[in-house]
């Protein structure tokens, strides 16, 4: 668990702020880093701990985190989910971090590896198949220690910081994920969203979430370059993921984007049928009902 600082300059605090210590998950790969990366110079503490998304989704349900930046499809199953920030992580078309690797045409596929740190596009993977060639494969789970070559499954799922570096070994073809939803579907795709449960207290949290996106965003060519040296990739190649492949805003678009795979994955067997993503601010269920 990581502790930051107090630091009352950089951000302006909000009125409706509980002052309580919130426990906030994120997710440890770069491209979370522009919202957490002001987190630190909040004026209230923030508990921040990072993990890879499908553990951060476990933390939020076992109640051992207040707010987590946790997989989408994550926010689907439990309708006692919130979204509390209009701060995410999506794509308007190749997203670089969400590879699928193939060694068979995809029509032929029989066996996924599926990156263990890896829900959302788990779900994404398996829809693609599923509605565009008809295949339902064995799923295979993939280790995070893990890449393509420990595994001779069919195809192999790679997401994060990992997937931005090509294997050495040679594939019949390459997905980028967020490229394929979008030219499919014509609508962005959201990978993560901070979420919440229920019940908390956390009036002034959205304001924080949101101020810290924008300051990140602010600090873009530092975090690249950053992002960087600690991954082995070129200084363009960081910024342009950071600033063209990736998106940091939950909007309209966006939302239709999530009803859509919400859908998809109900109709495949993902998520539960019956379930609706509610906002924190409101009561009745938001954009993202089931249509």
């Amino acid at each position: 668990m990581i502790n930051r600082n107090r630091n009352p300059e950089r951000m302006e605090a909000d009125s409706t702020w509980t002052h309580q210590t919130i426990r906030v998950g994120a997710v440890s790969y770069l491209n979370s880093r522009p919202l957490v990366e002001s987190l630190d110079t909040y004026q209230p503490e923030i508990e921040l701990s990072l993990d890879v998304p499908s553990r951060l989704a476990d933390q939020l349900a076992g109640g051992k985190l207040d707010v987590a930046l946790i997989p989408s499809v994550e926010s689907f199953v439990d309708s006692n989910y919130r979204i509390v920030s209009d701060a995410c992580i999506a794509t308007h078309g190749p997203v670089l971090s969400v590879k699928l690797y193939f060694r068979v045409p995809p029509g032929k596929v029989k066996t996924l590896a599926l990156d263990e740190g890896s829900r959302t596009s788990a779900a994404l993977a398996q829809i693609m198949l599923a509605e565009r060639f008809g295949v339902h494969p064995d799923r295979i789970p993939l280790p995070l220690e893990q890449s393509t070559s420990d595994t001779s499954a069919d195809a192999v799922l790679l997401i994060g910081d990992r997937a931005m570096h090509t294997p050495a070994e040679s594939f019949h073809s390459v997905w980028d994920l967020g490229e394929e939803w979008v030219t499919w579907t014509g609508l962005p795709f959201v990978f993560a969203m901070w979420t919440t449960r229920s019940g908390l207290d956390l009036h002034g949290v959205e304001a924080v979430l949101q101020q810290a996106r924008d300051l990140g965003l602010e600090r873009i060519n530092k975090i690249a370059i950053d992002g960087a040296n600690a991954l082995g990739l070129s200084q363009d190649v960081s910024l342009h993921y950071l600033t063209k492949n990736l998106y940091f805003k939950l909007g309209e678009a966006e939302r239709e984007g999530l009803k859509l795979f919400r859908r998809l994955a109900a109709e495949n067997n993902l998520i539960p049928q019956m379930n609706t993503l509610r906002s924190r601010r409101h009561s009745s269920t938001d954009s993202l009902a089931r249509a």
